[in-house]
């Protein structure tokens, strides 16, 4: 199955935070179920900038429930979402890119650890089933 790498707090978000959108700089082919994984970086001000773009985005409840800075997996799977589309703007709060990958049906899955890639790659089917 393939994955994609999205820097924390982003990857929280789109599992637990309704964010419909992946931010990217050129399209995909790829369609349907991926995998999220949260990449092992993350600075103070990018944390900062998901809350502030977050109030606009999501719901009260979801702010409620973000996760402190230390508190937030990374450097491993932490769920899978279905994309439907790969669009040149979008209406969505949380389109701030290029490009937009549309997001779809998000689903948390228990943490598996995992080195990321750059791109789209490939997770042996054995490690993780969505």
């Amino acid at each position: 199955m393939k994955a994609l790498s999205i820097r924390q707090p982003w990857a929280w978000l789109i599992i637990h935070g309704g964010k419909d959108v992946e931010n990217r700089s050129r399209h995909t082919k790829l369609r349907g179920r991926f995998l999220v994984h949260a990449s092992k970086g993350m600075t103070r001000a990018e944390y900062v900038e998901a809350l502030e773009v977050g109030v606009k985005g999501a719901d009260i409840e979801v702010l409620r429930n973000f996760p402190m800075f230390e508190d937030l997996q990374r450097g491993g799977i932490v769920g899978s979402v279905e994309l439907v589309d790969s669009l040149d703007s979008s209406d969505s709060p949380w389109y701030m890119g290029q490009k937009a990958l549309l997001l779809r049906e998000p689903k948390p899955l228990p943490f598996t650890p995992l080195k990321g890639r750059l791109g789209f790659f490939e997770v042996p089917d054995e490690l993780v089933t969505p």
